[in-house]
């Protein structure tokens, strides 16, 4: 593939992230652009309405989604939106508080060396809860297919073809980006993970995460804990019934 370059997420107000903007840029095995983020504090109204649905898809979301979880799910869609804008072949989207370790660039290029335009391949930041149905490369840098993907869009290499399916299919949305990307059978595109881990999350050393609250009240909490385990169960069991019937 020639047309690959990067995208990093950038919230403007997060001043403390700039260093760390600067320093991907370094880090970047491709030509990296800043991609400015959706502010939660400063999102037009009719953007959320014309974008967040209730209750949409099944599972049910069970949790009331924040508006910084809506901006980030808009800042992923702007990235999307950017590998067509750009005309690239695929583009590499990373959020900005996010360390490429010196492997990353062997597991970029393992990556695109297998891309199909209909990919989405995850490099996540820790390695436990995904379990391999079918492998596209193995050794020192492995590339699979989950069962069912794991959280997180710390980094992701998205092919045009999965950026048009993602867009297409989350003009509305009723749940954080990430568990959006879990439901493979709504959105189409081939979902795959890099091993071993090669990034790191430093929001810590950075100001801490501009998502979530750093702290929700006691119900809010308790409601979550009792809540996401049969999410999970639900996303897993629907997500190996659709495999199931795929191969059938």
């Amino acid at each position: 593939m020639e047309r690959v370059e990067a995208f990093v997420i950038h919230l403007k107000r997060a001043t403390r992230r700039a260093s760390q903007v600067e320093k991907l840029k370094l880090q970047s095995p491709v030509l990296l652009h800043v991609l400015d983020a959706v502010d939660a504090q400063t999102m037009p109204e009719e953007l959320v309405r014309q974008h967040f649905q209730d209750h949409l898809f099944s599972p049910n979301y069970p949790f009331v989604l924040q508006n910084t979880e809506i901006a980030c799910f808009l800042s992923h869609r702007r990235a999307w939106q950017a590998i067509i804008d750009n005309d690239l072949e695929a583009g590499l989207v990373i959020e900005d508080d996010v360390d490429l370790h010196p492997q990353f660039a062997e597991a970029f290029e393992k990556a695109v060396s297998i891309l199909k335009p209909s990919d989405y391949i995850r490099f996540p930041r820790y390695g436990r809860g995904e379990e391999p149905v079918r492998h596209l490369l193995r050794g020192d840098i492995s590339i699979f297919a989950p069962r069912l993907p794991g959280l997180g869009m710390q980094a992701t290499l998205i092919g045009r073809q999965a950026a048009h399916a993602l867009l297409d299919a989350t003009e509305k949305f009723d749940r954080p980006v990430d568990t959006m990307i879990q439901m493979h059978w709504i959105h189409g595109a081939r979902v795959l993970t890099v091993r071993p881990i090669c990034i790191s999350e430093v929001h810590q050393q950075l100001g801490g995460t501009v998502v979530q609250k750093k702290r929700q009240p006691l119900l809010y909490r308790l409601n979550h804990e009792i809540g996401r385990p049969f999410y999970r169960l639900q996303i897993w069991l629907m997500s190996k019934m659709r495999r199931a019937a795929a191969r059938g």
